[in-house]
């Protein structure tokens, strides 16, 4: 029930995204000071104000990016749960956790963030019993 509970909550979480629900996406979040966030290639952000500030501005922002959710998958420890899920950003995959806080019957954001993903690119060499070695880039 808990993990089907957090991947609801996770899943409203990218449709407020993707419907550009300023709203609904304030109320996906702890009403609480210690909350934050790490936007792809921005610096970590703490606390309320300044966590759903960045998130008006995003979803205000008429070319806002597109994205979709890919493989969520749930851990949940009593009222703590995260969800590790691939983001899908206009084509582009990034890897992202979801923490979530269980407050009341709720379960509510605590932290997001999401980074690009390493592409693993296979190298082979002439020598074939050495076997192919991989570099992340």
């Amino acid at each position: 029930m808990s993990k089907s509970a957090i991947i609801a909550a996770n899943a409203a979480f990218y449709a407020a995204f993707a419907s550009g629900d300023v709203a609904a996406m304030e109320r996906l979040w702890a009403d609480e000071d210690g909350i934050s966030c790490v936007h792809p290639g921005w610096p970590g952000i703490i606390g309320r104000a300044t966590v759903i500030g960045s998130w008006r501005d995003i979803l205000q922002n008429p070319s806002r990016p597109q994205i979709a959710c890919a493989e969520p998958h749930a851990i949940v420890e009593g009222d703590s749960g995260r969800v590790l899920c691939i983001e899908i950003v206009d084509g582009t995959a990034l890897a992202a956790t979801n923490h979530f806080r269980r407050i009341g019957n709720a379960w509510l954001l605590v932290h997001h963030q999401s980074s690009p993903i390493a592409q693993i690119v296979e190298q082979t060499h002439d020598d074939p019993s050495s076997g192919p070695s991989r570099s992340f880039h």
